[in-house]
């Protein structure tokens, strides 16, 4: 079977693109190939900085021919139907088509098409310009005298040839012949830009590998990454170092180079003094360098750090370790004066007293006085939500209010919240956004603050993805849920969620960090009443106070003074008596509450579901009423193990067919009982499954109002025999309508007594 090699080689390619590039023109060449009618065994892509190649294995030579028979309308059928037949056929005239004959539905059209197979290098010679043209680059550009034209190709960075080559091992392969805006494929490539610039020619994959290795390129990424992962230990345990290993980095440096050659720098000892995270980030996000730290030496790092060259220097790499050195030196200058002004007073102290005021700060300290001036400057946090500071405000409030729930000191959870963005206005985060938290911790801690709060600082923004840990320290989750739900009530407030793919304020991300936090450190708390309380944060912020409209028993209305956030959930709220200076929410809490409600529900489905949590089962435990995410946790994790078992299978049986009957006869209007009447019992089942039904509901409701809900699941079990004896002796539709209508009460009971827990309706099985 012949086998395909395409080379796409252009300047740089921007090593945060080169992967998922090299994939999409697997993707659509592979797809396209299929789509042609050709098949093939494997497929891999490559990329270097300069180059996308992909090696196809086993490409059938030629597409098959295509015999398939297209269906008409009756020969009596209207002319118009007759047109739309000949046009999807694509034939010429109805004289080019068969007429066939059914006994029952009579003489029919139908057009016999065939379609010749196809050599694989005409359909890789249309496909390949065509994908070259439609690439789905982020960002791409024209170049030289044919940009000015209309149409012209675009591409990341300049393409410069095109390798194309078909054949099979057996015989010397063939160049695919195409053009797209001048650059003819063939079978000519090029090495190392400095070590090996001269063209050379390639056969197939593994003739191309070995020349490009020659020519000072190792085009598997991946063994790029193992060379530069290997050879740095290696250089670091040669001089009594640990490398300290970073993907991210390794990624993106395995990008930057053809030929991998790792080399040492190092810089003054006093620059040491600076966080081992400011270092890191520094050397990392200027100079693409790895650091390392003494053997055996915790977090400490060395003066040392590890560089990646793209060429074998004459001087060993001497020159290039000194240059990456001064600049690594410089920057680390700033980062060392950003990490003492930091810790000194603000050019504008004297103006920050009112702010300080505000927030109980204590303006002898570095990190009081950043929180002053976010609140003195009034930077905004979002046009319709305000300024940090109030933002600041309300998250305060809400995590003095969370502290009991999470079993966190009120006093420390508000001291926490007042200093969690403080470090927003520190020099180090404005040049490193991504140390945001991280430097609020250690400043924290530098003026003597409690560890919690000090945590909490940094904890309060996690977790940031389905990977990242979540905060458990009281401290850190009460302010962590605070500014979450702060977050998520104000945007639902502005009416700015979001909608399908996008999500430009991460809400999605925010709700589920509210839901791990809450599942994974088992902490019940009512999200109807936190939400309420955010809102209520959010219309009378900053001290102020409006009456409240509430709807009268008449239909009229009435205002009362503000009492609580409560009152936002009240059915008789109508609205505020004014307008909420600085503030333009969109919605009122009794619409918010249960949007936001059901958008947390959604996202606990996908948590639940990741954890392997069956969906129905999700489905059948929440409500619209469901609150207490911890609660619907554990509803679903008793109802998977009660499931399990003979019990819950046959309960659940037996249940649904007392509620497909009971459905079925309350949709055809059937009279049901309100209540069941012994009186009314004609068969033992009737009285045994009634005197179960009355334990079980009992037990099971007592059960869940002590939240155990393994106990009310045993409740229900005593039902599984009185309910099969019922089915087995008991004619529901009785002659009798008195009878009939008891009966069905009965079955009301039953799925009344089930719903306590769960709606068995809506599982499977």
């Amino acid at each position: 079977m012949p086998d395909l090699l395409l080379e796409l080689r252009s300047e740089e390619i921007p090593a945060r693109m080169q992967r998922k590039a090299a994939g999409d023109l697997r993707k659509m060449l592979t797809d396209g190939l299929v789509e042609a009618g050709l098949t093939y065994e494997a497929a891999r892509e490559y990329w270097t900085p300069r180059r996308l190649a992909l090696d196809i294995r086993g490409l059938t030579a030629r597409s098959k021919d295509i015999r398939e028979e297209i269906k008409g309308p009756a020969t009596s059928a209207p002319e118009q139907a007759v047109q739309g037949f000949l046009r999807k056929a694509g034939l010429a005239s109805i004289a080019e088509a068969h007429v066939h004959s059914d006994p029952k539905k009579g003489d029919f059209y139908v057009a016999h098409i065939s379609k010749p197979g196809r050599a694989a290098e005409d359909i890789i010679a249309e496909l390949v310009p065509g994908i070259i043209r439609s690439f789905p680059w982020p960002k791409s550009m024209r170049w030289g005298p044919a940009s000015a034209r209309p149409g012209s190709l675009r591409w990341v960075r300049p393409l410069q040839s095109i390798v194309c080559t078909f054949g099979p091992e057996t015989e010397e392969p063939v160049v695919v012949d195409f053009d797209i805006d001048g650059i003819r494929s063939g079978n000519v490539t090029y090495g190392h830009r400095f070590h090996a610039p001269g063209e050379f020619t390639v056969r197939r994959f593994d003739d191309y590998v070995s020349k490009l290795e020659a020519a000072k390129v190792v085009l598997d990424a991946e063994r790029r990454k193992e060379i530069i992962l290997a050879d740095a230990r290696n250089l670091a345990f040669a001089n009594g170092l640990d490398l300290v290993e970073d993907e991210g980095l390794l990624e993106e440096v395995s990008g930057l180079v053809e030929w991998p050659v790792v080399l040492m720098g190092e810089f003054e000892q006093d620059f040491l003094a600076i966080p081992p995270e400011v270092i890191r980030l520094t050397i990392r996000a200027n100079q693409k360098c790895f650091v390392t730290r003494p053997q055996g030496a915790g977090e400490d790092l060395s003066n040392c750090f590890i560089l990646v060259a793209n060429i074998e220097a004459k001087d060993g790499g001497k020159e290039i370790a000194h240059g990456n050195g001064k600049v690594v030196r410089a920057r680390l200058s700033d980062a060392l004066y950003f990490w003492k002004t930091d810790q000194g007073d603000l050019p504008d102290f004297g103006e920050l007293k009112a702010s300080a005021e505000r927030f109980g700060l204590d303006l002898k300290k570095p990190l009081d006085q950043r929180m002053a001036r976010l609140d003195h400057l009034n930077v905004t946090f979002h046009a319709k939500l305000g300024t940090q500071g109030a933002r600041v405000e309300r998250i305060k409030r809400l995590a003095e209010e969370l502290a009991p729930i999470v079993g966190a000191d009120p006093a420390l959870a508000r001291r926490a919240a007042v200093l969690a963005k403080a470090d927003l206005q520190t020099e180090v985060v404005g040049e490193f956004p991504e140390l945001q938290g991280a430097m609020g911790r250690k400043y924290a801690l530098l003026q003597g603050e409690h560890p919690s709060v000090a945590a909490a600082a940094e904890e309060h923004y996690k977790p940031q993805g389905p990977s990242d840990r979540v905060p458990t320290d009281p401290v850190s989750v009460a302010v962590a849920l605070a500014d979450k739900l702060d977050t998520l009530t104000g945007f639902w407030a502005i009416d700015e969620r979001p909608t399908g793919s996008k999500d430009p304020f991460a809400l999605r991300r925010a709700a589920l960090g509210v839901v791990r936090t809450l599942v994974e450190n088992a902490i019940p708390c009512s999200l109807r009443h936190q939400f309420a309380n955010a809102f209520f944060g959010l219309t009378f912020n900053e001290g102020s106070r409006f009456s409240v409209i509430w709807k009268a028993d008449d239909g009229g209305e009435f205002t009362t003074g503000v009492g609580s956030a409560n009152d936002l959930l009240d059915q008789r709220f109508v609205g505020l008596s004014s307008e909420i200076s600085g503030l333009k929410l969109e919605r009122s809490a009794t619409e918010l509450v249960p949007d936001l409600l059901a958008f947390f529900h959604d996202r606990l489905k996908v948590y639940l579901r990741d954890q392997g949590a069956r969906h129905d089962l999700i489905d059948a435990v929440i409500t619209p009423q469901s609150d207490d995410l911890l609660q619907i946790v554990r509803r679903v994790e008793a109802l998977g193990s009660f499931l399990d078992g003979d019990d819950g299978r046959n309960l659940l049986a037996g249940t649904k067919r007392a509620a497909n009957i009971l459905a079925a006869e309350e949709k055809k209007k059937t009279l049901v009982a309100e209540t069941v009447e012994p009186a009314l019992f004609r068969e033992d089942a009737e009285k045994s499954l009634f005197a179960a039904v009355n334990q079980a509901e009992k037990e099971a409701g007592q059960a869940i109002q002590n939240e155990d809900f393994s106990a009310a699941m045993l409740a229900l079990s005593v039902l599984r025999e009185p309910v099969d004896s019922f089915f087995e002796r008991v004619l529901v539709n009785d002659e009798d309508q008195a009878v009939r209508a008891n009966r069905l009460a009965l079955l009301a009971r039953i799925r009344a007594a089930t719903d306590q827990v769960a709606d068995f309706s809506k599982i499977a099985g």
